[in-house]
C-alpha cells in the first residue's frame, strides 16, 4: 500500500515527479481527460438547466479500473495535472471517478517541475478550485450546444460530416475577411526620389530621400510630377540646412506568455503553433539530464503573464553580470495586461546555469531550439537597454528638401543575446553611416535617381500573426490558440501555402453560410465577449450555468429560423462544359473534404466522378500546353504540364514565368517530385 498516489496527466510528468519524492510515493497519468461529452448526441440536458452528461470516454475503461485500483490502496491521493482551468477540469473529473469528496484537500498544481517546486508544493494542497473547473465547463457546454445546433445545418446544404465551432469559425472568418480585402485591394502608384550625395571632407557618400517643398512634405503620385522636381533641381546645390544627433534607446522584450511563445518559434524556429506547444510540453514535464536526472526545464507554457519570481530575478542577474558584465544588467518588470490572468508566471528557463549549449547534448534538435529561445529571451528581459547615435539631416536644392538619416549603434546591451522578431522577417536594425555634417555645407552630388512603387495589399495571415489578431481582438485563450488553427487546418477550411494562411473553396463555402446567418454569433465581438464571460466564471463573479441561461434563448430562435429558411435555399452546383463520358451530362463542380472535384449531376443514376483541374495562365515551358496546379496528399501545391508523361516532362514546385527556361537537372527539388509523382503511378498500376 503506497502512503500517497498522485495522479498526473502524462507518463513524462510522472517519471519526473516521482524522482522527486521518493519514498513510499506512487505517481501514475490519467492520460489527459478520462470523462467527456459524448460524441453521439448533444449531450447536454438543456431542459434540467443545461445539466452536462458526461460519460468515461471510450478505451480508457482498463485505465480507469487501475486508478481506482491504485486510489484505494493508498492512504491519501492527489491530483496534481496541470495548472490550468482545462487541468482543474480533468482533476474534478478524476476526483468523481475515484470518489474522493468535494471537500477534500486534495489538489496539488507544479509551476514548474524542479526537485524545490515538487516538494513545496505537496506541503500546500488545497481544494479542487470550483470557479476554475466550472470556467472549463462553461466553454465545453456552450461550444458543444453551438456545434452540435450549427453544424446539421452544414450537412444539409453544403455536404456531410462538416462541423461549425465558435471560435474556429470566427478565426476562418478573418482568414477570409483578410483574403478578401486582398482581392478587392486596388494598388496605388507612388514615386520616391533618392539622391546619392558625397562629403567633400570624408570622401564619404550617403543616401537621402526626396521630402518636399519649403519644409512641406509631398507625396508623388505621378511620373509628370517626379519629372518635374528633377527638371528643377537638375543644376542646383545641395546644402545642408539643419543637422541633428541624438539617442535612440531600445528595450527588450518581456518574457514569454503563450502567445509570443508561438508567434516568435514560428517567425524563427518555423515551427507551427502545434509543435511550439508539444516541444514546450515535453521541456515542461522533464527531460533527462545527466547527474540530474529528469527535471523540468521550463515553467508551465499557458501562460498569459510576463510576471516572474524575484528568484527567478536574482539568478538572472548573477547569470548576466558573471557571463557579460555589470553594464549589460537591469532589473526589469513588465507591466502587467489589463487583459490577462497572470495565474503563472511568465515562460522561462528553470534553472539559469543549465544553459542551452550545456544540455544540448541531452535535447533533441527541436528541443534544443526551443529552449535556446525561451532561455535568450528570459535573460534577455533582464538586460540592459540597447543605445544608438542618430543623426538626422535636412538638405535644401532651392526649394525642395530631402532628409538623410544614420544610426550606429553605440552599446548593444541586450541585443548581444536576442532580439525580437517580427512579421516582416527583419529582426535587427542596421547601422547606417552618414559622415559628420556641418550646416550650410555642401554636399555633391553623385547620382539622382526616381522609383516607381505600387501599394500593397494587406499580408495573408501566418500562424504566428493570426495567433497576435486573436489575441488582440480577446479571442481564445493561451490554451486554445494552438486547438484553434489546428482545428481549421484539419477540417480544410484553410491551407497553408508556404507559411501563409489561405481558406479553401470548402472555407469560403461554409464561412459565408454562417456569417449571413449567424451573424449574432460567428463575429469577434461577440466571442470575445463570451471569453470575458468565462474569466468572470474563473474568478468567481458569475455563475458558469447563467452564461448558458442568458446565451441559448435567443441562439435557439437563430437556430429554428435559419432552418427553415434554409429549407427553400438551395445551393446550386456550378455546371461546366466538362462531358460525363458515361452518360453525356454536363459535369458540375462539387466540393469535398479535400476540395472541388467534378461530379455528374445525374447522381445516383450516375456516379461519375473526375478531378477538377486548375489551370494558369502561364504557358508550360517546355512545350507551350496548358500548365496544371495539383496538390500532393499534404496539400501543397505543385505544377505540371498537360501532356506529361506523354509528350512532355515539365512539371515543378515553382510556378513558371514567361520567358524563363526549365532546367530540372539543376534543381534538386524538381527531381524529387519528379521521382515522387512517377513512384505514386507506378504503385496505381501495380494495384490496378
Amino acid at each position: 500500500m503506497a502512503d500517497k498516489l498522485i495522479i498526473v496527466e502524462s507518463p513524462a510528468k510522472a517519471n519526473t515527479i516521482k524522482k522527486f519524492l521518493g519514498g513510499n510515493t506512487k505517481v501514475v497519468a490519467s492520460m489527459g481527460h478520462i470523462r467527456d461529452l459524448p460524441k453521439s448526441k448533444l449531450g447536454v440536458n438543456i431542459e434540467n438547466d443545461f445539466e452536462p452528461e458526461y460519460i468515461n470516454i471510450r478505451g480508457k475503461g482498463d485505465l480507469i479500473k487501475s486508478l481506482k485500483k491504485d486510489a484505494k490502496g493508498a492512504k491519501k491521493v492527489y491530483l496534481a495535472t496541470d495548472p490550468d482551468r482545462e487541468g482543474e477540469a480533468i482533476a474534478w473529473h478524476l476526483a468523481h471517478i475515484l470518489e474522493i469528496p468535494e471537500d477534500s484537500v486534495c489538489r496539488v498544481t507544479f509551476n514548474e517541475i524542479t526537485k524545490e517546486t515538487v516538494q513545496e508544493s505537496m506541503k500546500r494542497p488545497r481544494k479542487i478550485d470550483m470557479n476554475l473547473t466550472n470556467a472549463q465547463q462553461a466553454r465545453r457546454v456552450l461550444d458543444r450546444i453551438v456545434g452540435y445546433k450549427i453544424s446539421p445545418l452544414l450537412w444539409k446544404k453544403v455536404k456531410p460530416g462538416l462541423s461549425a465551432g465558435r471560435v474556429q469559425s470566427v478565426a476562418v472568418k478573418l482568414i477570409v475577411d483578410r483574403e478578401n480585402e486582398i482581392r478587392n485591394f486596388i494598388p496605388e502608384e507612388y514615386w520616391n526620389i533618392y539622391a546619392t550625395l558625397l562629403d567633400k571632407n570624408t570622401e564619404k557618400e550617403f543616401e537621402a530621400k526626396f521630402y518636399g517643398e519649403s519644409g512641406k512634405k509631398i507625396e508623388l503620385h505621378k511620373k509628370e510630377d517626379v519629372d518635374k522636381i528633377l527638371a528643377d533641381i537638375e543644376n542646383e546645390k545641395y546644402v545642408v540646412s539643419n543637422v541633428k544627433k541624438g539617442e535612440k534607446k531600445r528595450t527588450p522584450a518581456p518574457p514569454f506568455t503563450t502567445s509570443t511563445m508561438q508567434q516568435e518559434a514560428s517567425r524563427k524556429l518555423g515551427f507551427t503553433l502545434k509543435k511550439t506547444m508539444s516541444v514546450a510540453q515535453g521541456l515542461y514535464e522533464g527531460v533527462k539530464i545527466p547527474e540530474k536526472g529528469s527535471v523540468g526545464l521550463i515553467t508551465y507554457m499557458r501562460t498569459d503573464s510576463t510576471r516572474i519570481s524575484e528568484e527567478a530575478r536574482a539568478a538572472a542577474k548573477e547569470e548576466i553580470t558573471k557571463t557579460y558584465g555589470d553594464e549589460y544588467y537591469e532589473n526589469r518588470y513588465y507591466k502587467k495586461n489589463s487583459e490577462a490572468q497572470d495565474a503563472h508566471e511568465g515562460i522561462r528557463p528553470t534553472y539559469i546555469y543549465l544553459t542551452p549549449d550545456k544540455i544540448k547534448s541531452s535535447l533533441t534538435t527541436d528541443q534544443y531550439k526551443l529552449y535556446r529561445l525561451i532561455y535568450n529571451r528570459f535573460l534577455a528581459s533582464q538586460m540592459a537597454t540597447a543605445v544608438y547615435d542618430t543623426i538626422n539631416v535636412d538638405i535644401d536644392v532651392d526649394k525642395y528638401n530631402f532628409k538623410a538619416s544614420g544610426q550606429t549603434l553605440k552599446f548593444k546591451g541586450f541585443m548581444t543575446l536576442y532580439v525580437e522578431g517580427n512579421d516582416n522577417e527583419q529582426e535587427d536594425e542596421d547601422n547606417t553611416s552618414i559622415p559628420s555634417l556641418s550646416i550650410g555645407q555642401e554636399v555633391i552630388k553623385r547620382k539622382l535617381e526616381s522609383k516607381q512603387s505600387f501599394t500593397e495589399p494587406p499580408a495573408r495571415y501566418t500562424e504566428a500573426s493570426l495567433v497576435k489578431e486573436l489575441e488582440a481582438k480577446g479571442i481564445g485563450r493561451p490554451s486554445t490558440y494552438s486547438p484553434i488553427i489546428t482545428t481549421i487546418l484539419e477540417r480544410r477550411y484553410v491551407e497553408k501555402e508556404k507559411k501563409q494562411l489561405v481558406p479553401t473553396e470548402l472555407g469560403e463555402v461554409v464561412n459565408k453560410l454562417l456569417t449571413e446567418n449567424f451573424e449574432d454569433i460567428i463575429n469577434v465581438e461577440f466571442t470575445a465577449k463570451i471569453e470575458d464571460e468565462f474569466d468572470e466564471v474563473a474568478s468567481g463573479k458569475e455563475e458558469w450555468k447563467q452564461v448558458l441561461r442568458d446565451f441559448y434563448p435567443q441562439f435557439e430562435q437563430e437556430v429554428e429560423k435559419v432552418d427553415k429558411e434554409l429549407e427553400h435555399v438551395k445551393l446550386e452546383d456550378e455546371v461546366t462544359d466538362v462531358i460525363c463520358d458515361k452518360c453525356g451530362r454536363n459535369m458540375v463542380v462539387k466540393i469535398g473534404r479535400y476540395g472541388k472535384f467534378l461530379a455528374c449531376p445525374g447522381y445516383p443514376e450516375c456516379k461519375n466522378v473526375k478531378p477538377f483541374v486548375v489551370t494558369i495562365d502561364e504557358p508550360c515551358p517546355v512545350c507551350g500546353g496548358k500548365v496544371q496546379v495539383r496538390k500532393t496528399k499534404r496539400g501543397k501545391n505543385y505544377y505540371i504540364c498537360e501532356h506529361n508523361p506523354e509528350s512532355c516532362n515539365y512539371i515543378s514546385w515553382n510556378k513558371p514565368k514567361v520567358g524563363e527556361e526549365w532546367k530540372p537537372e539543376e534543381n534538386e527539388k524538381d527531381k524529387k517530385i519528379t521521382k515522387k509523382v512517377k513512384a505514386k503511378k507506378k504503385t496505381k498500376k501495380t494495384k490496378k
